[in-house]
């Protein structure tokens, strides 16, 4: 009897001490609570995703693009004809004529092409201002719907086509964004450079450009210290082009862009990577866009702004 009393008198024991030691350990903490929504926030957010789906769509957006011609020789007869040195996707057989003059381009309109300027007919020859001039001409055909007008990229001019009614306009499927939120509206400390230094950037058709380089931005997250360099003219407001982490797994591959206001007087500025938007080549396979340069290429996931866009099947990217 001793004995058995004794087995269970241990037994007790036992179950008291695994209850204490139970009792003694600490639970798990309980998961954080949920952060309420800034409603001033998300009115912002939705604000500016409705302005950047605006633009892009505009029937001159990016979006609208149709064609890029490199000018290869001294004179280009353009239009959807067969005899055409540019072949226009849209518009009338025979648009007109772009020809060298000096060191300038003049575009003459065909007869009865209904090319106009600012809304009025062109009747006759007129200087063929690119988007490095200080006053581009932007001609207009297809009873208003198509636009052509030059641009200037190194030593080369190419005729840039957009049409209201392009596919890629009229199929736009609208921009997915990454969760982003106030946590991404980070502050920076803004690093002049000596005055007139340059940033050579590279688009994506290889063509290097010496772009201004006013300063660079830094800014901590997780404890680390992240660079980026600006593109900009001293005083002026900040052009950044930056790749991360997400760059080719959910971002753009080449990278994404993101505009700020001038750094204030104390070299403050926000970058607020809720806004980082996709280039336009992103977009169409027309657009000449410049490439994150290797100085901005972070080590770090930015899961904030716009994420990829996929093109209808067919388009390249």
């Amino acid at each position: 009897m001793g004995l058995f009393f004794w087995r269970a008198e241990v037994r007790w024991l036992c179950v008291l001490v695994l209850l204490a030691v139970a009792g003694c350990t600490p639970s798990a903490p309980p998961p954080p609570a949920p952060t309420a929504p800034d409603p001033a926030f998300e009115q912002a957010q939705q604000q500016w995703r409705a302005e950047r789906h605006a633009a892009l769509t505009a029937a001159d957006g990016w979006t609208s693009l149709v064609g890029l011609h490199w000018l290869e020789h001294k004179a280009h007869y353009i239009g959807r004809g067969p005899g055409s040195g540019i072949r226009l996707a849209v518009g009338p057989a025979r648009l007109g004529l772009v020809s060298r003059q000096g060191a300038g381009w003049v575009f003459t309109p065909e007869r009865g092409a209904g090319v106009q300027v600012a809304g009025r007919a062109l009747r006759g020859p007129i200087a063929f201002a690119s988007d490095s001039d200080p006053t581009p001409v932007k001609l207009q055909f297809d009873d208003g719907k198509g636009e052509l007008s030059l641009i200037h990229r190194g030593e080369r001019h190419a005729l840039r086509v957009k049409h209201a009614d392009a596919p890629s306009r009229r199929g736009f499927k609208g921009i997915d964004y990454w969760p982003g939120g106030p946590q991404w509206q980070v502050k920076a400390r803004f690093r002049a450079h000596p005055p007139g230094r340059t940033l050579p950037i590279v688009d994506i058709t290889g063509l290097t450009t010496a772009m201004p380089n006013a300063g660079r931005v830094e800014f901590e997250r997780d404890g680390r210290l992240y660079r980026l360099e600006a593109v900009a003219e001293p005083g002026q407001p900040l052009f950044l082009i930056f790749a991360d982490r997400t760059s080719g797994h959910g971002s753009y591959p080449p990278g994404r862009y993101l505009d700020t206001a001038a750094p204030d007087a104390r070299g403050e500025v926000v970058l607020d990577f809720n806004h980082a938007y996709n280039p336009p080549c992103a977009f169409t396979p027309y657009a000449t866009c410049p490439l994150a340069p290797p100085e901005n290429r972070l080590d770090l996931a930015v899961q904030a702004g716009e994420r990829t866009y996929h093109l209808a099947e067919g388009e390249a990217p």
